[in-house]
């Protein structure tokens, strides 16, 4: 009599797809821009709970301060470091992982910010005698803002990156206008509006777009009611989560682990790939850790 044989037990598969109806829509990451006094800050400081961030300065004057105290806002202004990228980074770094009440932030103007990196680069580049060639005090710059875009990616709020416009050129010909900052940025984020003001009206032109809801080359009034009426009041106003990312005491160890343990070329290669440490969620750090665990305790034995 032949033995039935059980059946191999199913390999568990690697694919990390899901139903797409299970994903949670996400808030907005949008870059708002347009000439001076066309209501860029009046009607971002009306989303709920704004950590408002202010590189100008702009914000003291008595009418922008009252509007911020009765909507319950949080001010952070030049003097609380708001034109240093690292401390910005920082606070958003703290916004997404701690717990509070905030909704949306706004930075107001990214462009200032963006730009006085450029000016602290280009001092250091003519006193250490560097040419500024090919763009290279932009670097750091860019560096820092796709940092801060790392972060906000992790981030569970609005965001609002109000921005300066500039012209636009293209083979020594002005073609039209932009916003102030980082080219790319635009493809990195949801939405791109450029504000201008119509008579009594401020209408917002949509640029780039990845969404059915604001499709290209069309134009909306520039208020919040609008903008959550089309976004989604529930997503917009509700409370914010913080994000799982590595804890301290998981990044303690493992810089210290890395310094003790002779990591191959290619796994750094690979980490580096995957972001920066502080940024990977706990159970991918807590897998990382136990990796090195095992090589630390291989390391040492006779």
């Amino acid at each position: 009599m032949t033995a039935v044989q059980s059946p191999a037990p199913k390999k568990a598969s690697r694919l990390k797809g899901r139903d797409p109806t299970t994903v949670e829509p996400s808030k907005p990451k949008i870059i708002v821009y347009g000439p001076p006094g066309v209501g860029k800050t009046w009607a971002a400081i009306e989303f709920p709970n704004v950590y408002y961030i202010d590189t100008e300065g702009g914000a003291d004057l008595a009418h922008y301060r009252k509007k911020l105290a009765a909507a319950g806002a949080s001010y952070m202004g030049p003097e609380d470091g708001s034109l240093d990228f690292a401390t910005v980074i920082d606070q958003v770094q703290a916004l997404a992982t701690e717990s509070h009440d905030h909704k949306t932030l706004v930075i107001d103007s990214f462009s200032k910010m963006f730009n006085n990196q450029i000016t602290i680069t280009q001092e250091k580049m003519a006193k250490a005698g560097v040419e500024d060639a090919f763009g290279a005090s932009k670097k750091e710059a860019i560096q820092y803002t796709r940092r801060l875009i790392a972060w906000m990616n992790k981030l569970d709020m609005n965001v609002i990156l109000i921005h300066h416009q500039k012209s636009q050129w293209k083979d020594g010909k002005e073609i039209g206008v932009t916003f102030d900052g980082w080219e790319k940025m635009e493809y990195e984020l949801h939405l791109a509006v450029r504000v201008v003001k119509n008579g009594p009206n401020r209408l917002a032109y949509i640029g780039k777009t990845r969404l059915e809801q604001f499709p290209g080359d069309t134009n909306f009034p520039w208020s919040f009611k609008e903008f959550a009426a089309r976004w989604g009041l529930d997503i917009i106003n509700s409370a914010s989560k913080t994000a799982n990312v590595a804890t301290p005491e998981q990044l303690t160890e493992y810089r210290d682990l890395v310094l003790k343990n002779k990591i191959a070329p290619e796994v750094l290669d690979k980490w580096a790939s995957a972001g920066d440490p502080d940024l990977l969620d706990q159970a991918v750090m807590e897998k990382r850790l136990e990796w090195l665990r095992i090589q630390a305790k291989a390391a040492v034995q006779p």
